[in-house]
């Protein structure tokens, strides 16, 4: 049963709380992640299958995570508590990366921070969902404080000028210890199935696979599998095609990208009320698209390039915001309170496990198979190839959203 806002804070309080939570939360996010390929890339000299397979390591840790949500979580122990710990032993790990200067060492430890950190995103999300009195409205609102804490996290490592130094390590561990502090002060979240009788199947979180007998959800999940495989091409390159392009203080200028997500979660509400699910999400893929031909068409541009580039930049808001958090809002819709965490839990498993992992995969081989033989131009890639194809990805995928999916009615 859902837990009322007055059994643990009122809502201006639980908002607050949230917020900062979301805000550190991807802090801890945006101070590595983006940077990461151009320090694997000039500071330890990795090539790219290893820098491919590096990103996926966030994948891994996210298709364990709905053991954590599913079996830990929902059966176990209070979510609040869990996020705690794993929290601080996350800090811990990233402290310890920069030590690491071998693939081989590496690659593993970095996989057991995600494993860390990824159950965090389905616990915060559902944690709120169960605490918000009008989700709908109320959770955009909290989560657009992840924008900031990104924008925070990129400007503050580009002030530290560590965007290809272990500093972004050192500071996203920092601040994920605080991060797990803080997740004390959350409301009280205790486990859902507690002293019921659950087959081994909700156990493990599978549950949430009952919603796969409905065929728009089927769908749904089908496509963001499938536009997730693009996707991640920006999040594996933008970091190395900017180093490339010597740009100064480029997690900076990338964290133009929240500035936009910042003004798009504010807009989501509304066009969710306007428009439903369907052409929200079809936006969000369409963006995605053009986004990419942005990017190719920055390539030997002189002129435009850095035009090209940041309007590339600022289309994240409506990219992930209409696709990614619209889209838990709809898992959300489509799910009953047994099995929130659940659900939530599974569509991180596509998100940012299964998708993120063949994407990063396959990001990697590309990014090694255009590596020229000599550097043109001051480019060690072939970017107008590199980028035309998650762009020409992504246009397939729209038109099969397009073409197959449904509109649930109570959207």
């Amino acid at each position: 049963m859902c837990l009322k806002p007055d059994q643990a804070m009122n809502q201006s309080t639980l908002k607050l709380k949230l917020s900062i939570f979301m805000f550190l939360q991807y802090f801890i996010w945006g101070a590595w992640y983006a940077s990461m390929g151009a320090y694997l890339a000039t500071q330890l000299k990795f090539g790219g299958d290893e820098i491919g397979a590096a990103y996926g390591a966030f994948a891994v840790g996210s298709m364990i995570s709905p053991f954590f949500v599913g079996l830990i979580a929902d059966r176990f122990f209070a979510s609040e508590k869990l996020l705690a710990v794993l929290g601080i032993l996350g800090g811990v790990v990233l402290c310890l990366l920069p030590k690491l200067t071998a693939f081989s060492n590496f690659y593993p430890m970095l996989i057991a921070y995600c494993a860390l950190f990824t159950p965090t995103l389905a616990l915060g999300n559902s944690l709120s969902l169960t605490h918000l009195e009008d989700a709908k409205t109320g959770f955009p609102r909290v989560k657009l404080f992840s924008a900031v804490g990104w924008i925070a996290g990129g400007v503050t490592l580009s002030l530290m000028k560590g965007e290809t130094s272990a500093v972004q390590f050192y500071l996203a561990g920092a601040v994920s210890i605080v991060f797990g502090l803080f997740s004390f002060t959350l409301p009280h979240t205790p486990p859902k199935k507690t002293g019921q009788n659950v087959s081994i199947g909700e156990l493990l979180g599978l549950d949430a696979l009952a919603l796969m007998k409905k065929p728009s959800f089927a769908i749904f999940i089908v496509c963001m599998f499938l536009i997730c495989i693009p996707l991640y091409f920006y999040f594996v390159m933008l970091g190395i095609y900017l180093s490339e392009l010597k740009w100064e203080g480029m997690t900076a200028k990338m964290s133009l990208a929240q500035v936009s997500d910042v003004i798009f979660m504010f807009m989501l509400p509304i066009f969710l009320k306007r428009w439903g699910y369907k052409k929200t999400i079809f936006l969000g893929i369409v963006c995605w698209a053009a986004r990419y031909f942005l990017l190719g068409a920055s390539v030997g541009s002189p002129g435009m390039g850095t035009a090209f580039i940041i309007a590339a930049i600022l289309l994240h808001g409506v990219c992930y915001d209409f696709l990614f958090i619209a889209g838990q809002l709809y898992v959300d819709d489509e799910s009953d309170e047994r099995i929130r965490g659940a659900a939530q839990g599974f569509i991180a498993f596509i998100l940012w496990g299964v998708g993120a992992f063949v994407g990063t995969k396959l990001a990697g081989k590309v990014l090694a198979a255009h590596t020229l033989a000599t550097p043109t131009d001051g480019f060690a890639h072939d970017w107008k190839a590199i980028w035309n194809l998650p762009a020409w990805g992504a246009v397939a995928v729209l038109v099969i959203f397009l073409l197959a999916f449904r509109e649930p009615k109570k959207a």
